[in-house]
């Protein structure tokens, strides 16, 4: 007979230690958890949420801790707890269910689930008495524990019409290479639901959606028309400044829950500050602005200071997320009160106070959110704010702080490093470079498997999460970042080895790429396979993105024909293209991407000067490749054998397999990378 105690006192993961101590019997996923179902004949409660969410503890206060609660999930289900950051492949799975019954998602989870993980009912926070037009949580126990022991028509219908759903999550849809045509129609159809006044999508809760906006940056290089550039720049100014960003420590919450930016839920994730640094730094490249790069070395500072992950052997990767509630509260961290800013600021109060939104009734609860509500003033005013803002910084860090979770998750980390890398180059911080390099290593060393995959999650010395193609993908997308950055061919084998990794294990035979292993033994009714991106990125999606610039760097024909097989897996119905821009954005790289060669010995001053230019360019449909000597490319790569000037050193632009005239200067080859030709 099953243990009758929570198990999750013997995991890792924060958000599941969170609930270690619950009077209900917690069992982490896994084949003994469903053998117990099997043996027992009991439905499964699927719980999935994450450290970070708000409701996932409001749900947890409230129900879970509760015994008489506990008492009924005790006694008539076998309930399992899982982190959706550290298991996203089954949060997918039981996600696309929740979908599948016309339920809106979010977190936390909860899905009823037959012993073989079948489902068959579900829905999200469920209150502990019945409001808001929804049952209590414990009629919900009674009313689905006595259809299961019922065998009520809804249990079996409801379990035969989700397995062919989640079936189909499956099946191929190939169809041919997108086209310019179809990147236009997407294009048009996301930025009519861009908010003109406040950015990002129209209405209410407001999500970053960094995918979408990273997609129409880069369209618009392709069509030369600005709509896409002005929506990012837009999006930007209005977070940056709105109370979703941390004034005071850096980083950006997950979304606001209303229309303006004001509000957010106060969880902050790796993953949004990982793209939004990258879009910051690629609209500083095209237009310089103070405020990006304020709010770039901010959001890297709060990453190195507060998200730095435990070290090994001298080398750390970065932590996963910061909760939004501290000491019972949402919020409590980050909110003041006019009395508190008087009493710390003293005379330089009044002028804090104006630009930052602070009022006796406050803007949220009483309190006051900052907010930037003043455009910059001088020099003096500006340096007068931020002594105030050190001055609270200060006196904040003396409060109890939000939870962290400090598993290192291997996709998101090489968000953080690609973005880092870039980042490095724009702004010449060495020093970013550096701390992007002691992260790609670590996870390298420490999260690796034997046959070349990484693993998803780690933490307190121990991989407790197989690796997913998100991360492989993540991951050699970074290793080619610090490739073109320094040039160690070192890196073009790490994202060789990951690449060919991920065809050995993830590959579906038709092009595409399924989002579990072959091997994974725990996953459940079927392989998801999508390039449907999220709050992160598609896998698929990712990978594309490395084949294409695997392409342009090697010159190889099999990474072409790889991309070009992946980006037709995903095609069969042009409809569904608007929820794919990261793969959109692949197939734009690997037709109308340029191949910056820059050719020349290391030690020529003007070599440094081009890769610079190079790597500061605000078109992401690039590579850069330094080379010695042009005649040491391979002869399939159109710059081999180009002359290198006669300075000894010299860029060539190469586009559609054809390479320019060199570039021997910083100013030209700029220009040449602000526009395609």
């Amino acid at each position: 007979m099953a243990a009758q105690q929570n198990l999750l006192r013997q995991e890792t993961s924060p958000y599941l230690l969170q609930h270690a101590d619950n009077p209900v019997h917690w069992r982490p996923w896994g084949p003994a958890a469903l053998e117990e179902a099997q043996a027992e004949n009991k439905p499964i409660l699927l719980s999935i949420g994450y450290a970070a969410c708000h409701w996932c503890h409001v749900m947890a206060h409230e129900s879970f801790e509760d015994p008489d609660t506990a008492a009924v999930m005790n006694e008539r289900f076998v309930n399992i707890k899982v982190d959706r950051e550290e298991r996203p492949d089954i949060d997918h799975l039981y996600m696309s269910a929740l979908h599948a019954m016309g339920e809106q998602g979010g977190w936390p989870l909860t899905m009823f689930i037959a012993p073989d993980g079948a489902p068959f009912w579900g829905g999200t926070y469920f209150p502990p008495e019945p409001r808001w037009g929804r049952p209590s949580f414990r009629q919900v126990l009674h009313g689905v524990s006595d259809a299961w022991r019922s065998g009520h028509d809804m249990v079996q219908k409801n379990t035969a019409a989700l397995r062919r759903v989640l079936a189909g999550l499956s099946n191929a849809n190939p169809g041919d290479l997108p086209t310019p045509t179809h990147l236009d129609a997407v294009a048009a159809a996301l930025l009519r639901l861009n908010d003109p006044d406040q950015g990002g999508l129209r209405g209410a809760p407001k999500f970053p959606n960094p995918p979408i906006f990273r997609f129409l940056w880069q369209n618009a290089f392709r069509t030369g028309a600005s709509e896409g550039q002005d929506a990012l720049h837009l999006l930007l100014n209005r977070m940056s400044q709105g109370g979703i960003y941390d004034h005071l420590g850096g980083g950006y919450a997950r979304y606001s829950t209303d229309a303006i930016w004001l509000v957010p839920h106060f969880e902050k994730m790796l993953y949004d500050n990982a793209q939004l640094l990258e879009l910051l730094v690629l609209a500083h490249a095209q237009r310089p602005d103070p405020l990006y790069s304020a709010r770039a070395a901010e959001t890297i500072g709060w990453m190195i200071r507060d998200m730095t992950a435990e070290r090994v052997n001298g080398r750390a990767a970065f932590a996963a997320s910061e909760d939004a509630d501290s000491e019972g509260e949402e919020g409590r961290f980050y909110v003041w009160t006019e009395a508190e800013v008087d009493a710390l600021l003293g005379g330089a109060s009044p002028a804090f106070k104006r630009a930052y939104d602070v009022t006796h009734a406050g803007n949220w609860e009483g309190h006051t959110i900052l907010r930037r509500v003043t455009p910059p003033g001088t020099a003096e005013d500006e340096a007068e704010l931020t002594r105030a803002r050190a001055v609270l910084f200060e006196a904040r860090s003396r409060r109890i702080r939000p939870g962290r979770d400090d598993k290192v998750l291997a996709d998101w980390n090489g968000l953080a490093i690609t973005a880092l890398v870039r980042a490095a180059a724009v702004f010449d911080r060495p020093d970013w470079l550096a701390r992007a390099e002691e992260a790609q290593d670590f996870i390298l060393a420490e999260m690796s498997a034997p046959d070349g995959r990484v693993q998803h999650a780690w933490r307190l010395g121990r991989v407790t999460a197989a690796g997913l193609l998100d991360d492989q993908a993540s991951m050699a997308r970074a290793s080619l970042a610090l490739y073109e950055r320094t040039g160690d061919a070192r890196r073009l084998e790490q994202a060789v080895r990951l690449a060919e990794a991920a065809e050995a294990a993830f590959a579906d035979g038709q092009g595409g790429f399924y989002t579990t292993a072959a091997d994974a033994a725990d996953v459940p009714l079927a392989r998801p396979r999508t390039a449907a991106d999220n709050a992160t990125p598609a896998g698929n999606g990712l990978l594309a993105e490395v084949f294409a610039r695997l392409w342009q760097l090697t010159g190889e024909a099999i990474w072409r024909t790889r991309c070009e097989g992946l980006l037709r897996a995903f095609t069969g119905n042009p409809d569904q293209l608007a929820a794919m821009p990261t793969l959109l954005a692949a197939a734009d790289l690997l037709e109308e991407g340029a191949t910056v060669v820059v050719a020349g010995q290391s030690e020529q001053p003007l070599v440094a000067t081009l890769i610079r230019a190079a790597l500061a360019s605000p078109d992401p449909a690039l590579a850069v490749l330094r080379v010695a000597r042009p005649d040491a490319l391979t002869e399939s790569h159109p710059a081999a054998g180009k002359w290198a000037g006669s300075e000894g050193a010299a860029a060539f632009v190469c586009r559609r397999n054809v390479c320019g005239r060199p570039v021997t200067d910083r100013t030209s080859l700029s220009t040449t990378l602000m526009r395609r030709q």
